[in-house]
């Protein structure tokens, strides 16, 4: 994913790094030159196979980096609750594939547990916090994010006891399987929201993380990044040349980035030239983006798309 007006100072995601005989993309395989996964025994020759061993993530938004250095900038994020499977660990690194949407990457050791909890809700506000006792008051222990899991041991109209310990608003939490109704609505309570390459929160999100971001928490699977939502969300419909006849919820695709219109007119989309989540004119946003790199390339319209009449 190349985000509009990135500046051209990193390598796009829709264009990962070569692997000896790679037939697989190794952003969703988990196969290195030394080490692959044992479901892949049948279609890639690899040294070694690991069946892999799940972990949870126990920590708020944890980045997920293509080689185990802190100093390189994040792929993506793993959330607190959600299951990965790890391949091998080695200098306080873990090589994981969430099962999320399945991509591969680094995480900290630490910030998984092999102790399972049942996840039983999710949190459906923008973010909360995990409190030590039940009282706003008290110093917050940990920021989880939209989307992020927990267990609720007790439940109170006020605050949630959780079974790893803790404290969240209890109006902050949804069921696990209950999810919004309008996608849109969680891309535009986002915006606002700081640019960051590879995030997936409020506290930095980047062009297909506010898209994946958005359809999880509608209940609809996305895969991460800009060229594989380009592929598998949706159906593609043609590319008017007045830009008219667009509905809510349909996905704007250039090389590299994606928008999700509100409406006929206005998209909404995390962007390096705004630095934000930001909400403008298709037309505006086509224009700039079209002299900057290149014209729209496709668009996505979703079945279960909202409509307002746009």
């Amino acid at each position: 994913m190349t985000d509009e007006n990135a500046g051209g100072n990193g390598t796009a995601r829709s264009t990962p790094p070569p692997l000896p005989q790679q037939a697989l993309d190794p952003r969703r395989n988990v196969v290195r030159q030394d080490l692959a996964a044992l479901s892949l025994r049948d279609r890639v020759a690899a040294p070694r196979y690991a069946p892999g061993i799940v972990r949870q993530v126990i920590r708020p938004a944890v980045p997920l980096r293509r080689e185990p250095n802190a100093k390189l900038g994040l792929e993506t994020e793993a959330l607190y609750g959600e299951l990965v499977r790890v391949y091998d660990e080695a200098d306080g690194w873990a090589w994981v594939q969430l099962e999320r949407d399945r991509y591969v990457g680094y995480l900290p050791s630490a910030t998984l547990t092999g102790e399972i909890v049942p996840m039983t809700h999710r949190v459906k506000a923008l973010g909360t916090f995990i409190y030590p006792a039940p009282d706003i008051k008290t110093p917050p222990l940990l920021h989880l994010p939209l989307n992020a899991e927990v267990c609720v041991a007790e439940w109170d109209d006020r605050f949630c006891r959780l079974k790893r310990g803790g404290f969240v608003i209890t109006r902050h939490l949804t069921e696990r399987d209950r999810f919004e109704r309008d996608f849109v609505d969680i891309a535009e309570r986002l915006i606002g929201s700081p640019y960051l390459w590879g995030g997936r929160t409020r506290i930095g999100i980047d062009c297909s993380g506010l898209v994946q971001v958005s359809l999880e928490a509608a209940g609809i699977a996305a895969p991460r990044d800009t060229d594989m939502q380009a592929t598998e969300l949706g159906t593609a419909i043609p590319v008017p040349g007045d830009l008219e006849g667009l509905k809510r919820g349909d996905l704007i695709f250039w090389p590299g980035h994606v928008g999700i219109m509100s409406d006929g007119v206005m998209l909404v989309h995390a962007n390096a030239h705004h630095m934000a989540v930001a909400a403008e004119t298709l037309p505006e946003a086509a224009e700039r983006i079209a002299r900057q790199s290149a014209p729209i390339t496709t668009i996505r319209r979703l079945a279960a798309s909202p409509d307002r009449g746009a």
